[in-house]
């Protein structure tokens, strides 16, 4: 007798039409194992809308937590052009008068936020701001412009643990930097294997990654973790390829693929002896492999170390605004007795603030804006992401 199959829809219906044979509805919703609520909630949207309402349903949200409505947004746009010389604090007073009691009224910095995104906020000197989203990922054409790097997907050895191989490539030479087997893809591990990494080679120009941990991190500023914090702080530019799309770190992928035939089938027995394997291809991948596209030469014979050596993290200056401030380790700032979030990931860091507005701040991390502070609101207001996602040159 073959399996029965059924699916969600079909429960539901079957669950509606016993219901409108006149069976009780607690011991249908105790047959199908459901609670009353969701019976009732079910049986109701039938006979309001019929069969099409036992469909599943978007869980996509009707509007978004803080999104400005586009008419408001609309109206601020508006109003700054029909009043060029007026600021966010002038344009906002003019939109509680018009919409007083109807809509909640948004903060200054938001309106700032608005008309520098809509290119209506006139800047004073500064330096350009560098802004990755949307735009392609580097060539990456000689030894050092761009370094790739993951974490190939995890594996178990032979005494039952997971080992979390944290990989560096050279994107030009396609020389391996570094293999080294992990217990976990925790920054505490990532952060030394790096150091050492650049120690022995250098600082490379920019470093490509995906967008996990611990390169990047869903609860930070921008998606900012401590690692990438510190990326910038030594003066290497961060690329994030696109969520879905292992295409763009394409090389770097096709080299897992030879690591995991090579090295993991079968797996070490324990994380020491694995290692042992990552060293011995690490050695053979880069010395004794001939690589096509290198024309038959070894990634060796065409890599050399960076020209820039690593010698910890440089200070940081804002000579363009008006003060500095230190990040507290609670990841907040304090203005005029006014403490501020910005993000546990800035910890420790310098942060560069300048007054555009009357209450409103420019607040920036190295040559990166970061967003407006309104004091009276005590909030960020974030601008466009500068550490965003970037598009493949085919894409």
């Amino acid at each position: 007798m073959p399996w029965r199959r059924t699916c969600v829809m079909e429960e539901r219906l079957r669950f509606v039409a016993r219901r409108l044979e006149g069976e009780g509805m607690s011991d249908l919703c105790c047959e199908f194992g459901i609670s009353r609520k969701t019976g009732y909630k079910i049986f109701n949207r039938y006979k309001e809308q019929g069969v099409e309402a036992l469909c599943d349903r978007s869980r996509r949200p009707v509007r978004y937590a803080n999104q400005l409505p586009e008419a408001i947004e609309r109206m601020i746009v508006d109003c700054k052009r029909d009043k060029p010389h007026w600021g966010a604090r002038k344009i906002r007073e003019l939109l509680v008068r018009r919409l007083a009691g109807d809509v909640r009224i948004p903060a200054r910095s938001t309106v700032h936020a608005v008309l520098d995104r809509h290119g209506l906020v006139k800047r004073g000197r500064q330096r350009k701001r560098q802004r990755a989203q949307g735009t392609p990922l580097s060539a990456g054409s000689v030894a050092n412009a761009l370094w790739c790097a993951d974490y190939k997907g995890e594996f178990k050895l032979g005494n039952g643990q997971y080992c979390y191989p944290l990989t560096a490539t050279d994107h030009a030479s396609r020389m391996l930097l570094m293999c080294e087997a992990h217990g976990s893809t925790k920054e505490i591990n990532g952060l030394p294997a790096f150091q050492r990494l650049f120690e022995e080679r250098g600082l490379p120009d920019a470093i490509r990654t995906d967008n996990g941990l611990p390169f990047a991190s869903p609860n930070g500023l921008y998606n900012l973790s401590r690692l990438s914090v510190w990326w910038l702080r030594l003066g290497i530019r961060i690329e994030r390829i696109r969520p879905g799309h292992p295409q763009q770190n394409g090389r770097h992928e096709r080299m897992h693929l030879t690591l995991k035939k090579e090295t993991t089938r079968p797996p070490g027995k324990n994380s020491l002896q694995q290692q042992a394997r990552f060293d011995a291809f690490l050695s053979e991948f880069n010395t004794e492999r001939p690589h096509e596209a290198l024309d038959m030469k070894c990634p060796n014979e065409v890599y050399a170390p960076s020209p820039r050596p690593y010698q910890g993290l440089p200070e940081v200056t804002y000579p363009f605004h008006d003060r500095d401030i230190l990040v507290t380790a609670c990841g907040r700032i304090c203005m005029h007795r006014k403490k501020i979030n910005i993000s546990q990931v800035l910890a420790g860091q310098r942060l560069g603030i300048k007054e555009v507005d009357d209450g409103i701040w420019l607040i920036s991390f190295m040559h990166y804006d970061l967003g407006y502070i309104d004091l009276e609101q005590r909030t960020l207001q974030t601008i466009d992401n500068p550490f965003g996602t970037r598009l493949s040159p085919m894409s």
